[in-house]
């Protein structure tokens, strides 16, 4: 899954990686180290100027709400459960199958946090059964320290209680696709602790690779079984893992120093 992520680059920064063509200042965010459910977050997308001349696509950095709240929702209650998406349903769920035709987006990050669990617990958590406590958190970034490239749906959500002209009127969300970890060598493990994505979570954020990035966004490309071929997990060998301080479970805790990287877990957790 992906409950919390860094996202530390600028917009000037972003820009030049996906080649933007439009942000506006206004929606400029401050880095921020420990990106939780229900914050605000930058999104690449494609998607005409409402009320330009030109009706192509436009490359656009965009500050959008984390936790997808569909178009035919009656309230926005359950947005914080919808955070991710798996990528072996989305193409068929209500929730997002509509987003998935025609509102694709990328979120880009530092790197993903997880949580370790015991063997036992996790099999429990994939069964259904339990749901997994927290254990030593583990930072997960491109080992070259490119841009965390996750692909993402976002929709829109009309809160009817407020006129149109509210500024508030118009919610715009997104949610996290998400895969199954990856089981081969990271390419950078710590000394003692995983050795692979999945050693540490069942689950994990898709990363796109640079060559997907344009399909991915194109809101022109419609076809469930060419969007589907977009979402096969990258190649193996990219990411590196490494323990970092029990400090990040605290939402509150959000600076630059929850990314420093621990000789090894901390007392009492796992690994």
């Amino acid at each position: 899954m992906c409950g919390r992520y860094a996202a530390s680059r600028r917009p000037e920064d972003l820009a030049g990686v996906f080649e933007i063509e439009k942000w506006e200042p206004e929606e400029t965010l401050e880095p921020d180290y420990n990106v939780a459910p229900t914050k605000e977050v930058y999104a690449v997308l494609d998607r005409p100027v409402k009320d330009a001349a030109d009706p192509r696509p436009v490359r656009q950095l965009r500050k959008l709400k984390w936790g997808l709240v569909p178009s035919w929702a009656k309230s926005p209650e359950g947005a914080a459960r919808m955070i991710n998406a798996r990528a072996e349903t989305v193409h068929e769920k209500p929730s997002y199958r509509r987003a998935f035709s025609s509102r694709r987006c990328i979120l880009p990050a530092d790197g993903y946090y997880e949580w370790v669990t015991a063997k036992e617990e996790r099999e429990l958590e994939v069964e259904g059964k339990r749901k997994r406590p927290r254990k030593q958190p583990y930072f997960v970034l491109p080992a070259d320290g490119s841009v965390f490239a996750m692909a993402g749906l976002y929709e829109f959500w009309r809160d009817r209680t407020l006129p149109d002209d509210h500024p508030l009127a118009w919610w715009v969300t997104c949610s996290v696709i998400t895969t199954e970890a990856e089981t081969s060598p990271l390419a950078v493990a710590p000394a003692d602790g995983p050795h692979a994505l999945a050693d540490i979570h069942p689950r994990m954020p898709l990363m796109l690779t640079p060559d997907r990035w344009d399909a991915w966004l194109d809101p022109a490309r419609t076809d469930p079984d060419e969007l589907r071929s977009l979402l096969e997990p990258p190649p193996a060998g990219l990411m590196r893992a490494y323990p970092v301080s029990t400090a990040v479970s605290n939402v509150r805790n959000a600076g630059p120093e929850l990314l420093k990287e621990l000789e090894g877990p901390e007392e009492g957790t796992l690994f």
